[in-house]
């Protein structure tokens, strides 16, 4: 990514948001609208070695050299990469990325980030507070700028407790409950669920053998929101534990000092008033001194906002080793475009 001949051009950043739906990237220059995104459908593979540096590259360096090409940033100095499993996942990426972007674009600045943190600085900005991000799973970041924390995050099993799994869960739960004749069930929640599934004693077999199931059981929880939205108690219930858990894993990680910002993002936030009523309701309750504000933008531009920082010295998030870390490369030979 030279920046050629004639007058110098402005130094530019890449800007990456990889999660479990694909990755994301643009470039830019601090002060301007950055390129339209590019993006691939399949999420960066996960093996004995973690999140795969070469499928990652294998990506983005042909999304990269587009955007450049057509952007015309000059020469790309920066580039942030927020990822989905980077801190428990991501020791290769971290080991390899910096020197491959830095040998194959000239890159000479690299941040490795947890999306939790991209969709943190999407949300916030470089601001003390406390975002909760919710789809399928559901994880919350706070800082008070001098140190990151974390709450849930465990996948559907051991927590992700009021993601969107969470709730189809217990919405399928309920709607078993209804069929067997016990308490606690719902007659909505099981025509709900004989409507999407089919006779409910074949839910086992199409759930059980999926190596998506967290995804199957999250595609129940605009059904639990519709039922609870038309009256359902025991939907209403749910939604309403749902909150409880949500304003629980952030009042976990939000500042204790100050009058903190609380937001929360993802595609969980779209079932509206039957979870978004209580949830505010529960963030009043136990974080008295925050100030509910809403989510400015998502986990890519997050990673813009961080890499505009990085380029004009700018940057104040605190470093974590884990989640958010900056890696100075060595100026080599490109292979350029």
């Amino acid at each position: 990514m030279s920046a050629g001949s004639g007058a110098p051009r402005e130094a530019g950043f890449l800007a990456v948001d990889s999660g479990g739906s694909g990755l994301r990237a643009v470039v830019g220059v601090p002060g301007r609208e950055p390129s339209a995104p590019l993006e691939s459908r399949e999420p960066v593979r996960t093996g004995t070695r973690g999140i795969d540096p070469g499928h990652l590259l294998e990506q983005l360096l042909p999304m990269a050299r587009a955007l450049a090409g057509s952007y015309g940033p000059g020469q790309v100095t920066t580039a942030v990469v927020g990822a989905a499993g980077l801190a428990s996942l991501g020791d290769a990426l971290r080991a390899e990325l910096p020197g491959a972007l830095a040998r194959e674009l000239g890159v000479r600045t690299v941040a490795l980030a947890a999306d939790a943190v991209t969709a943190y600085v999407g949300a916030l900005g470089p601001r003390p507070g406390a975002v909760v991000a919710a789809g399928t799973g559901l994880i919350a970041t706070g800082t008070d700028l001098t140190r990151w924390r974390r709450a849930d995050g465990w996948g559907h099993l051991l927590g992700d407790c009021g993601g969107g799994a969470w709730i189809g869960r217990a919405g399928l739960e309920a709607a078993l409950r209804a069929f067997d004749g016990r308490d606690g069930g719902s007659a909505a929640l099981r025509a709900a669920a004989e409507d999407r599934f089919g006779p409910l004693p074949g839910l086992p077999g199409q759930l059980y053998p999926r190596t998506d199931r967290p995804a199957v059981l999250a595609s129940f929880a605009p059904c639990v929101a519709d039922c609870a939205g038309a009256g359902d108690p025991v939907a209403t219930a749910i939604l309403g534990a749902a909150a409880r858990h949500m304003a629980e894993s952030a009042a976990a990680v939000c500042p204790a000092e100050g009058e903190p910002l609380v937001t929360g993002t993802g595609g969980l936030f779209k079932l509206g008033d039957p979870l978004l009523v209580p949830l505010a309701g529960e963030l009043a309750r136990l974080l008295p001194r925050a100030r509910q504000v809403p989510a400015e933008g998502d986990p890519l531009h997050g990673a813009v906002r961080v890499a505009s920082d990085l380029v004009t010295g700018r940057l104040t998030l605190p470093s974590d080793e884990k989640l958010l870390s900056v890696v100075h490369t060595k100026l080599v030979h490109t292979k350029g475009y």
